[in-house]
């Protein structure tokens, strides 16, 4: 997604290095490294400022630790037999365009965060790749999270049905699906030539600002699958609550003969002398109720994060080229670092709401020592 230049008009902080050629006018007290007096050195280079220096680390441990923990699950997920099925295989895609966007999407976008102007000056090649890249990435790890949660919602409402031998076939398809789809909508613009993403003449890469792929590239990355995710999480939200309240409400008359009931919160054994029939019934919540509520959970808080990351970036990137205007460069700066931060919230997710990551990372590491 396009690289915006981090330019804070509020403070009259600018983090590029120079200035971009015939176009740049320093006001007093907006240049970095001004002079006490407001006027920057002449001949020199304004240097970093604090605030700059700060944004820059900040921008730099979020691409190491998105990367690094992206990377631990993989390695988990690798070497843990039990993880070698589903849904473990969709976390693992997931981490595998997450990785790719921390590795190859990030770092050259903050090398173009960094230039003066946010002049590309890579050249045309290593532009569309970057770009391809970045489509391909975001757009898989969008994808990705979609398909974990129509796996949840089959699961919770369809656990007869869904089966272990469906569900592998059903992931494997959502995989395929994914990563086709996303390269799909990166690649469109080479293969039919939809748009430009490098202008020569003012040094600039971008995704492509024409108005029919900004329509289509925005609806299938992340329109489409947002539909999904909302119309999944409320059809799960329903089961639960009409699972969970009908089985609160229920009262079952049954002989009053003898009882022996066990501990709070596990199973009641009812015999009754005139028929010889033993009948269970659970007091709390089953462990496949706990399961789901845990997971019904940890949908809606993968859902929830998802959307505050990435909506604000595409509503931008969808107006952006319809009414020919522009958002300023600040707030383009942080909605795509805001979409990019969704890398990394994805595997903390994931390890919170299962005790086996945490305890395959003990593992791991002491193993390891």
């Amino acid at each position: 997604m396009e690289a915006a230049n981090l330019t804070v008009a509020a403070t009259g902080v600018s983090l590029p290095l120079g200035s971009e050629a015939g176009s740049f006018s320093p006001s007093p007290g907006g240049v970095i490294g001004s002079t006490p007096g407001g006027a920057a050195l002449p001949g020199r280079e304004p240097p970093f400022s604090v605030f700059t220096v700060l944004v820059v680390t900040l921008l730099v441990l979020l691409i190491a630790a998105t990367f690094l923990w992206n990377l631990l699950v993989l390695v988990t997920i690798l070497r843990v037999r039990a993880f070698h099925r589903v849904p473990h295989n969709l976390v693992a895609s997931t981490a595998v365009s997450d990785v790719l966007v921390a590795a190859l999407v990030m770092p050259l976008s903050l090398v173009s965060e960094l230039s003066a102007g946010r002049r590309w000056l890579l050249g045309r090649s290593l532009c569309h790749v970057w770009i391809s890249f970045d489509v391909l990435c975001c757009t898989a790890s969008i994808w990705n999270v979609a398909a974990i949660a129509l796996d949840r919602y089959w699961t919770i409402t369809r656990h007869l049905q869904y089966t272990l031998r469906t569900r592998r076939r059903a992931s494997a398809l959502m995989i395929a699906l994914t990563w086709a789809l996303s390269a799909l909508i990166a690649l469109a613009p080479l293969l039919f030539g939809w748009g430009e993403a490098y202008d020569p003449r003012r040094q600039r890469c971008q995704v492509s600002q024409e108005p029919s792929y900004a329509v289509f590239s925005t609806c299938g990355a992340f329109y489409l699958p947002l539909g999904v995710v909302l119309f999944v999480y409320w059809k799960i939200y329903k089961a639960a609550k009409f699972r969970f309240g009908r089985r609160r409400g229920a009262v079952l008359p049954l002989p009053a003969t003898v009882q022996v009931k066990e501990a709070p919160h596990e199973a009641e054994m009812v015999f009754t002398a005139r028929r010889p029939v033993v009948a269970f019934q659970m007091s709390g919540d089953s462990w496949r109720e706990q399961k789901e509520k845990r997971a019904a959970v940890m949908v809606g808080i993968l859902i929830g994060v998802f959307v505050l990351c990435w909506i604000p970036f595409f509503l931008a990137e969808l107006i952006s080229p319809l009414c020919a205007c522009s958002l300023p460069p600040i707030w383009k700066s942080i909605f795509l670092w805001l979409g990019y931060s969704n890398s990394f919230f994805n595997p903390l997710i994931y390890t919170a709401f299962n005790k086996n990551y945490n305890n395959a990372f003990k593992s791991l590491f002491s193993r390891q020592r």
